[in-house]
């Protein structure tokens, strides 16, 4: 009586007794449970027998509640189970933007949706109320703020997935694109005209540019990103649609920026090490000190924690190129443990692979001291 939509959620049900797991739903259906879950927790089944197990289950409910299914993907087929399961009677399925999520994760969010959309021979007439259009923008959002990067093969929302790199399928695709493509890369949001942008480019082409790539920003904002931009494009010859997501995303996504890096001065000494020089504004204030490290990027790190006076173990470090071409942004995230309380993800952006590592180590930091606060 006190919200709409209950759902009751079997764990393990997909090993569990058919006898007893249909005797759990029918009890849970009379308390009131209007949705029944039916998960493959450790992701065991096979396609067939999730068809049976959710067709028995369908059977047994009837139109009093919603079946569901949850699928991980342990042994790789949490999506064609979710997909098998929505053809035996089920009418929603738990998923993950990029698939992420325990051990091997979850069935992709992406994949369902365009399997339903693209196969209308087999789910006609089910459909999804999912803006395609997002799928793209929302993938990489969801990269760029866990720090988790989608394979280039991965379905979908790879970097690859809509690459044709074989002669013969490149020769097909430009005399019929359906000779290769069952999908098209706009369905999903992807822009294949991604460079437009460079040094010269004014504001109402970047806002033009903001709003087909999904942002709706305040004038404040758009100011605030358009400044970054051109600093950029002073950096870089070419600005790609993926620099300006990256952009945008690190700029208004994240901790508030308690520590700012200002200016950064790295040199490599004799034997691998190296010492760094480093500058941030904390506040109204500006802090200097500098480090001498195992390499540049240990250096940047310490100089960041004598500056702050608070002491960060590096747990994971990853670098990344952006877009295409050797003036490419760099793209670096981090994983630090400050004071043991687990690590925390930072990204930073730089042309400058050594300043964006700094942002990157400065940004886990901000979002420590906001969860502190």
């Amino acid at each position: 009586s006190l919200c709409d939509d209950v759902e009751f959620s079997c764990e393990d049900a997909c090993r569990s007794d058919i006898s007893f797991l249909k005797e759990i739903c029918d009890a849970a259906i009379n308390a009131g449970a209007s949705t029944i879950n039916i998960p493959d927790t450790v992701g065991y089944l096979y396609p067939d027998e999730i068809t049976a197990r959710i067709g028995e289950i369908v059977k047994l409910i009837g139109e009093r509640a919603v079946v569901s299914v949850h699928n991980h993907n342990d042994l790789g087929m949490a999506t064609v189970n979710s997909l098998a399961a929505i053809l035996a009677g089920a009418r929603q399925v738990e998923c993950t933007i990029n698939g992420i999520g325990e051990r091997a994760g979850n069935a992709a969010l992406e994949e369902i949706v365009m399997a339903i959309k693209t196969r209308t021979d087999k789910f006609a007439p089910l459909y999804t109320d999912i803006n395609l259009k997002e799928i793209y923008p929302s993938s990489r959002l969801v990269a760029s703020i866990t720090g988790i990067e989608p394979q280039p093969n991965k379905a979908i929302v790879g970097k690859n997935a809509f690459a044709h790199e074989s002669g013969i399928h490149q020769d097909g695709v430009l005399k019929h694109k359906e000779t290769y493509e069952i999908m098209h890369a706009e369905d999903i949001g992807l822009d294949k005209n991604s460079l437009v942008l460079g040094k010269h480019s004014g504001r109402h082409a970047f806002k033009d540019k903001l709003v087909s790539l999904g942002y709706e920003l305040s004038n404040e904002q758009i100011e605030i990103a358009f400044n970054k931009f051109k600093a950029l494009a002073d950096s870089k010859k070419d600005v790609f649609d993926e620099d300006i997501r990256e952009l945008v995303n690190d700029e208004f996504v994240g901790a508030e920026k308690t520590y700012e890096v200002l200016v950064l001065s790295s040199n490599s000494c004799n034997k691998g090490h190296a010492s760094t020089a480093l500058t941030l504004r904390y506040k109204d204030e500006i802090l200097s000190d500098s480090a001498l490290g195992n390499g540049g990027v240990d250096a940047i790190f310490k100089a960041i924690d004598r500056i702050s006076g608070i002491s960060g173990s590096l747990k994971e470090y990853q670098v990344k190129a952006v877009s295409q071409g050797k003036d490419a942004l760099a793209k670096v995230t981090v994983k630090v443990e400050f004071a043991g309380e687990g690590a925390i993800i930072g990204r930073g952006l730089d042309v400058d692979t050594m300043l964006a590592s700094a942002k990157a180590y400065v940004a886990a930091l901000n979002t420590y001291l906001d969860a502190k606060r």
